[in-house]
């Protein structure tokens, strides 16, 4: 199983073996485009020079990270909340999972457990844990007794509703226009 979104192939690779990379990617999938988000990982170990651990991130000096955030371009439309954000989520690494972002769902016994952990991190509500939770089990082979069904819409296997379901161009066109349709249905709802 691998992540093949439509970014360099340096920032997929940082996803792919680092679970840490991959949590900050989806904290900043919000209100930019995923592109973006899941690129943003990578810029940072670029800017950084290094590639950071949680508890780096979470001791970092706040006005130093959001200024990295903040280097143009930004690594997010808001950097100063999404540094706050990301920090937060270190913070919350460090103190419940020894700084081990992987332990948030390795450890879950199932997948409304798993669900459930998500949830907890910073930036997550119920919808996004679904979908990160459905990205851990469609392509990194997360899947605790479950996922399928704790991950909602976002778990079934012939899906194009998130960047769970994205293996190619074709695959990120469809999730694209289910977004469209989607937003379209919810104005016309409102209208």
């Amino acid at each position: 199983m691998t992540i093949s979104l439509p970014i360099d192939a340096e920032a997929n690779e940082l996803l792919q073996r680092s679970p840490l990379a991959l949590l900050i990617g989806m904290i900043l999938d919000q209100q930019v485009p995923l592109e973006k988000a899941f690129s943003a990982p990578y810029e940072l170990v670029r800017r950084l020079g290094h590639e950071p651990d949680a508890a780096e991130l979470a001791a970092f000096d706040p006005a130093a990270l959001t200024a990295i955030f903040a280097e143009r371009p930004a690594l997010h439309r808001f950097p100063k909340a999404m540094a706050a954000r990301v920090q937060e989520a270190a913070r919350l690494l460090v103190d419940r999972y020894d700084g081990d972002a992987a332990r948030v769902w390795a450890e879950a016994p199932d997948g409304r457990a798993a669900l459930t952990r998500i949830a907890e991190l910073p930036g997550f509500g119920r919808q996004k844990a679904q979908i990160f939770l459905a990205l851990l089990g469609k392509r990194f082979g997360v899947d605790p007794p479950g996922w399928r069904e704790a991950a909602g819409e976002y778990g079934a296997a012939d899906a194009y509703r998130s960047v769970a379901d994205i293996t190619d161009q074709e695959s990120l066109l469809k999730v694209r226009e289910h977004k469209q349709r989607t937003k379209a249905a919810a104005k016309a709802a409102k209208g």
